[in-house]
């Protein structure tokens, strides 16, 4: 796993001194990645980490699962059943594992170690500039769904503290869902997002994995030994249309959505190479895989077509086992709301230096009253969005269109532009031998890839589209 510090020094909150704090900034919070040009001082070689492909499995793994599985058994009753469900997830993963090969490969050629960095040097600033927007969005949108799903768990469990039916207006003031995800958010979530660094990911990624791990378990054992006041609804055996199918898979894409974490996780493998790194993605995907089949069917299978989008609210509320698994999604979220948010954080940052037209190394003076303040902006914004909307279904169906665009718009056109690249390097030579020998040994291994990277972009533009437009149209202004 890759080394972390934590920032317990004071010196965390004040002005800084380093003139590479904003180049690093735009990496991501989970891994330690050399910076660039620092490859000749490693023993390793240029570019190499210290990851191991253990480790990285893990990581991929861990950015992976989340509290998206909590939203697995409403996306198969959308979908239309257990057949339906897995047919789906079992034909995305194919793409979603492709899609984290091909940035990889797109990381190695360009040097570049983010992926909006490598979007940037693959694709041009155009697209570069529209990665970047599509990032700050997507993390915007995740960390209003934490504190939906924050609000969720401290209304069942204090249903049973208080004795009382979750979500009653008359019940007493500090009970109320607006006034307990404010004070959580106040007490937690925003002191642990004004630190210009997070270094606590090391120890909240294993919380993290315990919390999903045991979740999926309680789901799995309460459809084996369900308690007798849990009654199934309707159990959907085919999907009432094939628009019911592709509404099922903004969740399937919020939930494996890992690609924009995956470039500095690949960057720091002792041997970043894309074939190692192809059986890494492999691995990571089929446990998490694993993970959200057993969620989603159990959990589907549990309550049928009457399961809530959040499957914990389907339990009841004095369940001790089921109050544990609300408690670590609660810890899990209060961990991974600040990573996000340092995510969304970074990106805004850049494209803000970027427009102003100011260098790193002369700007670094106001990087604390920026970051302070652009903290505060993200907090208060996802917190009222938060309260004002309860429903986590229509958040995920909004940012989960969203999440296909990293998984295949943008590995798409960057396995497009990389082919094309490889072209358009040959034909300055005007050697018509070379030209030759191309077409006829490489010809259709890069048609073939070009053609996949047209699948790509096309199916996560439709995707995007049609979830998108459905968010839109059917659940936000329903």
């Amino acid at each position: 796993m890759a080394q972390v510090s934590i920032n317990s020094d004071p010196g965390e909150w004040g002005w800084s001194t380093d003139a590479g704090e904003r180049a690093r900034l735009l990496q991501s919070p989970c891994v330690d990645t050399a910076p660039k040009g620092d490859g000749e001082a490693s023993p390793g070689g240029p570019g190499r980490g210290t990851t191991s492909t253990l480790g990285a499995i893990f990581i991929v793994v861990n950015a992976c699962l989340g509290a998206g599985l909590l939203n697995f058994p409403a996306a198969f009753s959308t979908a239309g059943g257990v057949a339906a469900g897995i047919t789906l997830q079992m034909g995305m993963l194919v793409f979603i594992i492709s899609g984290l090969v091909i940035l990889a490969y797109c990381s190695q050629a360009s040097n570049e170690r983010t992926y909006q960095e490598v979007v940037w040097a693959v694709c041009g600033k155009l697209t570069g500039v529209l990665c970047e927007v599509a990032i700050a969005i997507y993390t915007f949108g995740t960390c209003i769904a934490f504190l939906i799903i924050i609000g969720d768990q401290q209304d069942k469990i204090i249903a049973v503290v208080a004795e009382g039916p979750e979500g009653v207006s008359s019940g007493p003031w500090y009970t109320d869902r607006k006034f307990t995800i404010s004070l959580t958010a106040f007490l937690f979530i925003l002191p642990l997002s004004i630190p210009r660094e997070i270094g606590f990911q090391k120890y909240a990624s294993f919380l993290s994995v315990v919390g999903t791990w045991y979740v999926t378990a309680i789901i799995i054992i309460k459809y084996f030994w369900p308690d007798k006041e849990m009654t199934p609804g309707n159990i959907l055996t085919r999907p009432a249309s094939w628009v019911a199918v592709f509404n099922a898979m903004p969740t399937i894409c919020f939930g494996f959505q890992c690609h924009v974490s995956s470039v500095p996780v690949f960057n720091s493998m002792r041997r970043p190479e894309v074939k190692t790194w192809g059986g890494v993605v492999t691995a990571a995907m089929v446990i998490a895989l694993a993970v959200y089949m057993g969620t989603g069917i159990c959990g589907f299978l549990t309550f049928g077509a009457a399961v809530d989008p959040d499957v914990l609210l389907s339990y009841p509320s004095e369940d001790m086992a089921v109050a544990i698994a609300r408690a670590f999604i609660i810890l899990s979220v209060l961990t991974s709301y600040p990573i996000l948010h340092f995510c969304g954080r970074a990106v805004v940052e850049g494209l803000w230096l970027r427009y102003q037209g100011m260098p790193v190394e002369e700007d670094v003076g106001r990087e604390r009253r920026r970051r302070v303040l652009q903290t505060l902006v993200w907090f208060l914004l996802t917190l009222l969005l938060a309260l004002f909307i309860p429903d986590i279904g229509k958040v995920i169906s909004v940012v989960g269109g969203l999440a296909a665009c990293f998984i295949f718009v943008f590995p798409g056109l960057c396995l497009i532009q990389a082919k094309l690249s490889e072209m358009e390097e040959v034909k300055p030579a005007r050697t018509f031998i070379l030209i030759l020998i191309l077409s006829l040994a490489c010809c259709d291994r890069w048609w073939a890839l070009v053609s996949y990277g047209v699948l790509l972009v096309t199916l996560g533009a439709f995707i995007f589209g049609q979830t998108t437009a459905n968010a839109i149209f059917v659940d936000l202004l329903a």
